[in-house]
């Protein structure tokens, strides 16, 4: 009898299981996420806990509950910071604003938010261009711990440098240092920024779309996708903005495949 053997790995077919107990246990469906995001997430997680292998890591996953919470946190995409890509910001002021301005009330739903740095960007800019008082931002993420630590709004000083530098770099109009309170070392960030902010739990995956919203913001999110599921949450921007609302993507991700 011929047998065929198949191009798949072992890596390869031990990372398929790993997935299907994942979602399986928890709920969590990573089968589209792109699989070089996920390996290397993976092989990172096996070096970091001193296991031998995928089979091993799945087991723990399966009957440690605190292992796989561990585990989701690190396939979730929280690469962020304030005033990122300080060019966005500046084509927001330029070419998006006075559009906005056009509506009596604004709401904008920040997929993918992460650990909240770049809703606080979004927030200083709109409060700097005389737009927060009418704007409700919906921030949400399925990681749960990135999302308590971004309604808190504690992140530290030894980042603040940085972020200083993007939001000089964004043509922003004031102090940077006029959005947080210095604290020991940590900054936190000022209570009336918080004010319009709602943080709440989505999954791209598998939830459904905002209903009228004037602008969607997902940067640097898709990117971790396949095809399919990028054009999945895409249809789930479109059908989550009004006419005429505004998709903001990330400086490598846009709808031309």
């Amino acid at each position: 009898m011929e047998i065929n053997i198949a191009n798949e790995s072992n890596d390869d077919i031990e990372l398929e299981l790993l997935l299907q107990a994942i979602h399986r246990k928890y709920g969590y469906d990573f089968s589209e996420y792109s699989r070089a995001h996920v390996k290397r997430r993976v092989l990172n997680r096996i070096t970091s806990s001193g296991l031998s292998s995928i089979s091993h890591l799945q087991e723990q996953v399966l009957y440690d509950r605190e292992f796989a919470s561990q585990l989701l946190k690190d396939l979730s995409i929280n690469v962020t910071e304030m005033f990122r890509d300080p060019g966005f910001y500046i084509a927001l002021r330029e070419k998006v604003i006075e559009l906005l301005k056009t509506w009596s009330y604004i709401k904008i739903w920040h997929a993918g938010c992460s650990t909240g740095e770049e809703v606080y960007s979004m927030a200083i800019l709109l409060k700097e261009e005389g737009l927060y008082d009418r704007v409700q931002i919906y921030a949400t993420d399925f990681n749960q711990s990135a999302l308590d630590k971004a309604r808190d709004g504690i992140f530290p000083t030894n980042l603040i440098k940085k972020y200083s530098q993007n939001y000089i770099k964004a043509a922003s109009k004031g102090a940077f240092s006029d959005y947080y309170l210095a604290q020991y070392d940590h900054a936190i960030m000022d209570k009336p920024l918080k004010t319009n902010i709602v943080w709440a739990h989505h999954n791209l995956v598998t939830d459904n779309n905002f209903a009228e919203t004037q602008m969607v913001v997902c940067r640097n999110v898709l990117i971790y996708f396949n095809r399919r599921l990028q054009n999945n949450v895409l249809r789930l921007f479109y059908d989550s903005l009004v006419n005429g609302g505004i998709l903001c993507l990330g400086s490598k991700e846009g709808l031309h495949f």
